[in-house]
């Protein structure tokens, strides 16, 4: 069993890749293997809807979205790390994640994620929402922990004072191994739930 982890910030070894690695290690200690990815120094356009992964089975731009798509199709879980900038995720982070899942065209039911956000002071809950969206898209429990995921400090020597926050890391770290253990032996006993033929409408409507 494997996590991905997402490093959306573009300091290899700032407040963020912090908070992850506390996650990282209490997913270690309970068996399950990590893998800390940084995207958050790329140079990431965002998603064109030109819906050409559909045909070609990968994004047609060749970047490191194609490069990490192979880890995130076989990682039971991923975690989505982000610095908060402007009240919400890193701009690159999100060109990333929304190439990311729109282009694998993979089964993601029953994959567990979790977000997790710093902040030098605010904007934390906003970011939080916004990345837990992709997972509620896609069929993916969210892990939660003893109170929303984030740390704060305006340098990984400040994160690492916040007692609460590398707690709350290190709790979703275990909820997170549990979760992603019992999602095992339950697709194991009961398999996955049954999936319905998709129906996509919109409410556009020709005037009368």
């Amino acid at each position: 069993m494997n996590v991905l982890l997402i490093n959306g910030s573009p300091h290899a070894a700032g407040c963020t890749f912090t908070a992850l690695s506390e996650t990282a290690k209490a997913l270690n200690e309970n068996g399950i293997a990590t893998d800390i990815a940084q995207v958050g120094h790329t140079d990431v356009r965002g998603c064109t809807g030109c819906r050409k992964c559909a045909e070609a089975g990968k994004c047609v731009f060749d970047d490191i979205v194609n490069e990490l798509a192979p880890r995130f199709a076989a990682a039971d879980g991923l975690v989505i790390g982000s610095p908060v900038y402007y009240a919400s995720p890193n701009g690159t982070l999100l060109a990333f994640l929304d190439r990311l899942f729109y282009s694998s065209h993979v089964d993601k039911t029953m994959k567990v994620g979790a977000a997790v956000v710093s902040a030098r002071r605010g904007g934390c809950t906003a970011a939080f929402d916004v990345l837990n969206k992709y997972f509620s898209i896609s069929g993916r429990p969210i892990a939660s922990s003893q109170y929303w995921n984030m740390v704060h400090g305006n340098s990984p020597a400040e994160a690492r004072q916040d007692a609460e926050g590398l707690q709350i890391m290190r709790a979703l770290g275990r909820n997170m191994a549990f979760l992603i253990k019992s999602i095992a032996l339950g697709k194991e006993r009961f398999g996955l739930p049954q999936k319905e033929p998709r129906i996509a409408t919109n409410f556009i409507r020709a005037s009368t």
